[in-house]
């Protein structure tokens, strides 16, 4: 389709014929001269080294990321999509018309399940996607309209930050920005408390907000899922030193790191790392930055916190977010949460 609208700046027109729009935010922030300061930071750290797990995100790693979620070790996924399957009918008559946002859209399977129940409701469909690959979201794009023939899309390739002040008026009566995946748990506390603040200024007093939450349980079920047999996972993490290569022209060899990734069960998350397997010098000249590994040095490249339900409910409605329904699995493994932004 040539359909497509790629800027640098915020569109806030659409034109009746066209159905989709793809703003392009990434293109600003390219040449901005703080452009890895978030690595020098992470790697210059001590005692723990850290990246930022946007990191992960190239196009490698989006389709790393859709293999792992089709993982028999990888239960967030089929079990956020049984319960959507379950209970998407309740979200759309809970929520009447209403647009969707999804952050960290990606091929975005699991909303297709939402745009069917708001159809089936009869409905108006219209679509927020926001990714950080515009090639993801073109792609998805082209898919959808031609699933949903009454579909408008308003793409946004971004970081969640600058797409929520960018979003356009809405067009609907309501709208619900939907977090997935459980996303949420790679945000320490104290930023999960930013984040929120951030999806409280987004949406109006009685828009919604639709989060997915993994929940806590059994450190052996945790640990298999992001330690699969395949090695999908591995892959995922080593990924990202490739990324920095590409993006920073860098000399990690891949080969002399290794994944690793554990449960901590003080602070209820997993914990994903990449293992240095020997004494080493890595550059990365665009930044400029030099990082000395001993053997055995790690880089947390992940957390992935587990949440309980009571505990998330206070700390939503600590930023204007009312829990209306909690939905779960019947083992109690994953919950999904619609909240409604108190009015």
């Amino acid at each position: 389709m040539n359909n497509t609208l790629n800027t640098s700046e915020n569109i806030s027109e659409n034109t009746s014929e066209k159905r989709l729009t793809l703003v392009n935010l990434m293109a600003a922030t390219e040449g901005e001269e703080n452009a890895g300061q978030d690595v020098i930071e992470g790697l210059s750290a001590s005692p723990q080294k850290t990246l930022p797990p946007k990191y992960f995100y190239d196009v490698r790693g989006a389709q790393l990321v859709e293999l792992i979620c089709e993982l028999p070790e990888y239960y967030p996924t089929r079990t956020e999509t049984g319960i959507l399957k379950e209970f998407g009918s309740a979200i759309a008559h809970t929520t009447g018309p209403c647009e969707i946002v999804e952050l960290g859209s990606g091929s975005s399977t699991k909303t297709r399940i939402l745009l069917n129940a708001y159809q089936a409701a009869d409905y108006p469909l219209r679509y927020l996607p926001i990714d950080v690959s515009d090639t993801m979201l073109n792609g998805t794009a082209d898919k959808l309209l031609e699933e949903y023939s009454a579909l408008s899309i308003y793409a946004i390739a971004s970081t969640y930050e600058p797409a929520l002040q960018a979003l356009p008026p809405k067009q609907l009566p309501a709208r619900l920005i939907a977090f997935l995946g459980s996303t949420i748990g790679n945000l320490s506390p104290s930023e999960c408390d930013d984040f929120l603040s951030r999806i409280e200024s987004a949406i109006l007093p009685g828009d919604y907000f639709l989060l997915g939450l993994d929940l806590q349980k059994e450190t052996s079920i945790l640990e298999a899922a992001y330690n699969d047999t395949e090695g999908v996972t591995a892959a995922f993490n080593l990924n990202m030193l490739q990324h920095l290569n590409q993006k920073f022209d860098g000399n990690f060899n891949l080969d002399n790191f290794a994944h690793a990734a554990q449960y901590s069960s003080q602070d209820n998350r997993i914990e994903m790392y990449l293992k240095s397997l020997t004494k080493q010098t890595v550059q990365l000249k665009k930044l400029p930055l030099t990082v000395e590994f001993e053997k055995g040095d790690r880089i947390r490249s992940e957390i992935s916190r587990k949440f309980s339900i009571s505990d998330i409910t206070q700390r939503l409605a600590a930023h204007q977010l009312n829990v209306l329904e909690s939905f779960t699995d019947k083992k109690q493994w994953f919950g999904l949460l619609l909240c409604q932004r108190a009015l």
